[in-house]
């Protein structure tokens, strides 16, 4: 039994919106016979379906109508099965029609008659029978139209889709239809829209974007952002990791691989590194000064009784080979007087003036020939000795027993300078004297010494005339020629903010026989520093690094400089940091500072040390004040700037030992003597602390307790000393402890820290050596009293001159009879003018002291 089952389905249906053509579907859907009208249907829709033409719906008559309605209506075919097809044709405008499937809103209630039996069956055919809910909207216009020209749309052809049984079938719309949910296709001008403003829209958002990525990576800087480092110690730690041996290696080979050697050559290299490692002003002068070099032929030394002629380092004249044209091109006395001398040797051991009274005791010393060791006092001062005892020539020479065991002096004559600074040209005449160097080798054959090197147990037995022997009678001949040349200084700029017109200089040499070891270290300093203060770090004061030329003939680059300068450098020079000869050695680490720098040039040195470079037992701290050789002498001994120097060596500076650097030997090459460039890296990273404190500290790190306590070291024979001058000493420790308590540690407390205050402090830290800067000393000899000379006993330097003096008088006073009272008072005289001189500087230094505490006394009242 066939059971009939009617089924109501809503169909959504936008009434303003449906010119369909009826009388198309109307005749096909009643000439197929498969339809028949639901007894429930309204009249219209009877008619409608019947085939009455006329038969429209209300809503299609009345254009405004915007309200929604439903189309009840029941499709059943004769078989049963369930047949709908209807078409919708949406017109632009005149344009072609387009079939449509039809999107509604409202309700199309259809009441189908359905065989239970076959609702039941499952099958594709029930898939098919789903309605498709289609959006349809006409583009561009609200009303409906007119009714499609019929002749103008296309037979619907039918197509029949038949379930497994062959129960149902189906017309569909056309061949495309689709029997799953899609969304037909909108009008040509409605797809159109959408999508231009889709693309407009996309086109903008992706200029906006790739505009801001332009704008971001065009004004965002290639560095980083400066990152500040909170603590003075980050800061420090950050300067030491820049710096490694291998980087100071890298720089050294790169100024020792120049293919030209000349200064000039060397100079502008310097110029162009420190523009490129970063300093912002560097400036390339020169100097054309008076130069003494070595002549067209060698100078040599003749023994008459033998006629053997020598050369300096000991080589007969006619053995000379091509590997002996180097060697002589530094064997001479800079600025000696050339010329022949001929005359008998003497042999006055280190010139002083206990040797010089034996030898003037035996014999006349007129145009005798001196053969001198280098040691225990200055070069100029023992030459300034013999000139006024009549000498006229003299034979230099270095004794083995005072020089290192490394080092190899037998067979090795060297270069001196008997330049005390500056250019020659401006002073006259240096000497009188033929000064010629000559080897260890050499001087033992012209003084017959039965050994140069006796080994008893653990001594040295030293080179010695031996007694009664037959003095020798020489001939000496100096060539050494003098000319004008320019000479090169490079002089760059690390600018500070606070106090940049107070100036930190650091200071080393560009000479060949500095072999680049020396401007290695500067250039990783200044690329360390300036690597800092491209992260942020600005120093308070400003760093002037120098490379001075003509270092090797008499300090002349640092000297000219300074004198065109100078006027300048007495209110701005706050410290010099010197660079000569760093690594001369790898024995012994010494430092030396002025008495100002004393505590923290101990800091330094101690800290560092705490890592030996080759473990085990590290030495103590070996710190001493005295002069320095150098480029150094300048700031010290004219402008009387507090100064450091750090420097491996190969021999301590004892009182034998302690002017041997004036001997300018062929050095090794740095490669040589520090292989892995450990001892370089030792000495730029205690350098690089002592300028990071000089000019990065608010309160400079100078102690004027230090001073005080050294003027009192030095005055420990109080049995020559008048009671005013210990009185004094005295005083000036006390005034300077109170000052270095009381004014320099609040100071020092940022809380309390006022930089007008700081500023007159520094002042008056930077002007105390000043007090103990005297007018006139005996050649050789620093103008600057804080500084000594080695010896087993700390004293001031003319002090102990002037007490040779007394000794002098007794061998070359002409003018007074033997043992008369005129005579004892011109040669005690020289002791007490050095005393008043003395006493005369510490009570300057009490005055400044005892002013900045009244200045500071002042300003804190002033301020309450």
């Amino acid at each position: 039994m066939r059971h009939l089952i009617t089924t109501s389905v809503r169909i959504p249906l936008f009434y303003h919106q449906l010119p369909l053509t009826w009388s198309r579907y109307r005749s096909l859907w009643i000439g197929s016979g498969r339809f028949r009208p639901s007894a429930s249907l309204p009249g219209w829709r009877r008619r409608f379906l019947t085939g009455n033409p006329t038969a429209r719906p209300p809503y299609l008559n009345d254009k405004s109508a915007t309200t929604q309605g439903s189309i009840h209506c029941d499709c059943i075919n004769q078989k049963g099965d369930i047949i709908m097809a209807y078409r919708k044709v949406c017109d632009t405008q005149g344009g072609a029609m387009v079939g449509q499937v039809l999107h509604c809103s409202g309700g199309l209630d259809l009441d189908w008659d359905l065989d239970k039996e076959e609702m039941q069956e499952p099958g594709p055919s029930m898939d098919r029978m789903q309605m498709q809910h289609i959006d349809c909207q006409r583009s561009a216009c609200s009303d409906p139209g007119p009714d499609p020209d019929p002749e103008l749309m296309e037979p619907i052809q039918p197509s029949v889709s038949v379930s497994p049984h062959g129960r149902f079938e189906r017309l569909q719309e056309d061949p495309n239809y689709i029997s799953h949910f899609t969304r037909a296709p909108a009008h040509k001008g409605q797809r159109r829209l959408p999508c231009f403003l889709l693309r407009y829209f996309l086109a903008a958002a992706g200029l906006f974007v790739l505009g801001l990525l332009i704008g971001w990576f065009t004004h965002t800087p290639a560095v980083k952002p400066p990152v500040l480092l909170s603590d003075s110690s980050d800061l420090l730690e950050e300067l030491l990791r820049g710096i490694t041996a291998d980087k100071i290696h890298t720089l050294q080979r790169s100024f020792s691989s120049l293919p030209d050697d000349s200064e000039e050559a060397r100079a502008r290299y310097l110029y162009r590194q420190w523009v490129g490692l970063g300093l912002t002003d560097v400036r390339l002068s020169n100097h054309t000064v008076l130069l003494s070099l070595p002549g067209s032929t060698p100078n040599t030394i003749t023994d008459r009784s033998s006629r053997q002629c020598f050369l300096p380092n000991g080589i007969l004249c006619d053995q000379r080979g091509l590997n002996d044209l180097p060697q002589q091109q530094v064997s001479y006395a800079a600025y000696s007087t050339a010329g022949t001398l001929q005359g008998e040797l003497v042999d006055v051991q280190y010139g002083s003036v206990d040797d010089l009274r034996r030898a003037k005791d035996s014999l006349n010393l007129t145009n005798r020939i001196a053969v001198v060791k280098l040691g225990q006092a200055p070069l100029l001062y023992k030459l300034s000795l013999l000139s006024e005892l009549g000498f006229g020539g003299v034979l230099l020479y270095v004794d083995p027993c005072d020089a290192p065991p490394s080092r190899q002096v037998w067979n090795q004559a060297f270069r001196v300078t008997l330049n005390p600074g500056g250019d020659p040209a401006n002073a006259g005449s240096l000497t009188s004297l033929l000064v010629q160097p000559i080897s260890a080798f050499l001087a033992k054959k012209l003084l017959s010494s039965p050994s140069a090197q006796q080994e008893q147990g653990d001594s040295c037995v030293p080179l010695a005339k031996p007694p009664n022997t037959e003095r020798k009678e020489i001939t000496l001949t100096v060539g050494n020629q003098l000319s004008y040349k320019r000479i090169y200084n490079v002089v760059g700029y690390l600018k500070g903010k606070t106090n940049p017109d107070r100036h930190v200089l650091v200071g080393s040499s560009h000479d060949s026989n500095q072999q680049g070891g020396a401007s290695a270290i500067v250039n990783q300093l200044i690329a360390a520093l300036t690597e800092q203060t491209k992260r942020g770090w600005v120093p308070d004061r400003t760093t002037v690094f120098c490379s001075w030329g003509g270092s090797a003939l008499g300090n002349i680059g640092s000297y000219e400089w300074g004198k065109d300068n100078s006027v300048v450098l007495q209110s701005s020079a706050v410290a010099y940091v010197s660079l000569n000869s760093p690594v001369r050695g790898t024995e012994t680490l010494r430092a030396t500072a002025s008495p100002t720098l004393l505590q923290l040039t101990s800091d330094i040195q101690r800290r560092q040390l705490l890592s030996c470079i080759r473990g085990g037992n590290c030495p103590g701290p070996n710190v001493s004040s005295l002069q320095l050789p150098g480029d150094v002498s300048f700031f010290a001994n004219q402008l009387a700037v507090p100064t450091m120097e750090f420097a491996f060596e190969q021999t301590t500076a004892e009182e034998t030992t302690g002017f041997l650097s004036e001997a300018q030997f062929s050095v090794e090459s740095p490669e040589t003597l520090d292989p892995l460039f450990k001892f370089h890296e030792t000495i730029t990273k205690m350098t690089a602390e002592a300028i990071l404190r000089l000019v990065n500290d608010p309160v400079l790190p100078f102690y004027p307790l230090d001073i005080a306590l050294d003027v009192q070291n030095k005055l420990k024979d109080k049995s020559i000393l008048p009671a005013s001058l210990l009185s004094s000493a005295a005083s000036l420790r006390d005034q300077a402890a109170f000052f270095q308590s009381e004014t320099m540690r609040p100071a020092n407390d940022p809380k309390e820290r006022d930089p007008s205050h700081v500023r007159m402090l520094n002042d008056v830290l930077r002007d105390l050596e000043k007090s103990f800067l005297i007018s006139q000393t005996p050649a050789g000899v620093y103008r600057n009293l804080l500084y000594s000379l080695p010896g087993t006993t700390p004293q001031f330097s003319i002090l102990r001159f002037s007490q040779e003096a007394v000794l002098h008088c007794n061998v070359t006073s002409k003018a007074v009879k033997r043992n008369s009272t005129d005579k004892e008072v011109l040669c005690h005289s020289t002791v007490n003018r050095s005393l008043s001189l003395i006493l005369r500087a510490v009570r300057s230094a009490e005055r400044l002291v005892r002013f900045g505490l009244d200045l500071f006394e002042n300003y804190q009242s002033d301020g309450k």
